[in-house]
């Protein structure tokens, strides 16, 4: 037997006995540090002091989900029609899910139509769009649409409401129990400054289509008949304001989630049990006030950046282009510096075939200073990698062989 005849032999015997033949670097398990200045740090902040009327608040940052500040944030409290950004989470899951479409229709049910409290006097059998739905519940707090829309997801109001109790776990809301999908008082319907501002940050960053309703002052249904005046006065009243949702009932008195962003800095306040609708606005302003005097949040990383090209097992000629998923951004203590480090971490097993967008390693990005993780991201497949078969083998090989002649 010739010597070519003995590589063809040998890489015959390797590709049955499905061993890894690796032509070329590996990167199976990679790390890389690079060095780069930010203006970073949050941890030097002191705690801010505020003198409020209202009984627990929470102030976050929702693209890394940091809590600047909190009080009471545990506490159960009734979240009255606040209720609705979990209603509306599940809304647009539907939606962006392509389950439904704006252009979709609502009807009333007997039900839906009988609902107190805030409402657009949803006769029954009447329709209405999804979009107009979204008017409805979002500007004016619309207790008779929101049911009906609860119907139309869930096949009745019961099964919506599990399904937000399901969610609330998904998202580690440890402090919630629906019971409705409206907000008026009921026994064992409750929630908590902090897991208010769990669920608006979800409803914000995966589904931010939503701020196009949640943003709108006035407007009007059936055809110009039905006007509506939001009861979000942060809307008309605060610069950058986009939203989100006011609350209110005897008992639960007061409530707001508020939503501001100027620039690429997006804040998410939460105001709960104010003794009036002018003290829950001035503190939900003081709260925004003192965000955006003291953070601002930066990009760091741009998702869909290219990264590098690795080789990959099993396969002979192709390499693996890799990308970032999402933007990375960190929020920073306004005028501060730090060095910090991007530490790039690929799996384990990069053996093709390797899906398009298929995850294959992760990418931090770590305060020097204090080793803490401040902005991190899926590492994501560009590009297809098959897996090579015999054939792919012998015509490197017969490659190789030819160069040398």
């Amino acid at each position: 037997m010739n010597k070519l005849s003995k590589i063809i032999v040998f890489m015959i015997i390797i590709n049955i006995l499905n061993v890894n033949y690796i032509i070329g670097a590996q990167y199976l398990y990679q790390v890389k540090n690079q060095e780069s200045g930010v203006e970073s740090s949050i941890s030097t902040v002191a705690s801010p002091s505020f003198t409020f009327e209202s009984e627990a608040q929470v102030l976050m940052e929702p693209s890394t989900g940091e809590i600047l500040y909190a009080n009471n944030e545990t506490e159960h409290m009734l979240p009255a029609s606040v209720t609705k950004v979990m209603t509306l989470l599940l809304i647009m899951e539907q939606i962006d899910g392509g389950v439904l479409d704006y252009t979709d229709t609502v009807t009333c049910s007997k039900n839906a139509s009988e609902m107190g409290g805030s409402q657009i006097w949803f006769e029954e059998g009447e329709q209405i769009t999804i979009d107009e739905a979204l008017k409805a519940i979002c500007i004016v707090s619309a207790n008779d649409v929101t049911v009906a829309m609860a119907e139309l997801i869930g096949g009745s109001e019961e099964n919506f409401v599990m399904a937000m109790n399901a969610k609330a776990k998904e998202l580690g809301m440890e402090n919630t129990h629906f019971v409705n999908s409206h907000g008026i008082d009921e026994e064992g319907h409750y929630t908590c400054a902090k897991d208010i501002a769990i669920m608006a940050r979800e409803l914000i960053t995966k589904h931010p289509n939503i701020l196009n309703y949640t943003s709108i002052w006035m407007d009007s249904l059936r055809d110009g008949t039905t006007e509506l005046t939001s009861t979000n006065k942060l809307i008309r009243f605060y610069d950058g304001a986009t939203g989100l949702k006011t609350g209110y009932t005897s008992n639960a008195l007061y409530n707001l989630v508020g939503t501001a962003t100027r620039g690429d800095t997006t804040f998410i306040s939460v105001i709960m049990r104010a003794p009036s609708s002018d003290i829950r606005l001035a503190e939900t302003k003081t709260l925004l006030d003192y965000g955006f005097a003291t953070y601002e949040t930066k990009k760091i990383c741009s998702s869909n950046t290219i990264l590098e090209e690795l080789n990959v097992n099993k396969n002979i000629n192709q390499k693996l282009e890799t990308r970032l998923e999402d933007d990375i951004y960190s929020l920073m203590e306004k005028g501060k510096k730090v060095e910090t480090e991007q530490i790039i971490t690929y799996n384990e097993d990069l053996i093709a075939p390797i899906e398009q967008n298929q995850v294959v390693g992760k990418i931090e990005i770590i305060n020097k200073d204090n080793q803490e993780v401040i902005g991190q991201t899926n590492i994501l497949a560009n590009n297809l990698v098959e897996k090579s078969n015999l054939f792919d083998y012998l015509k490197f090989i017969f490659g190789k062989f030819l160069l040398k002649v």
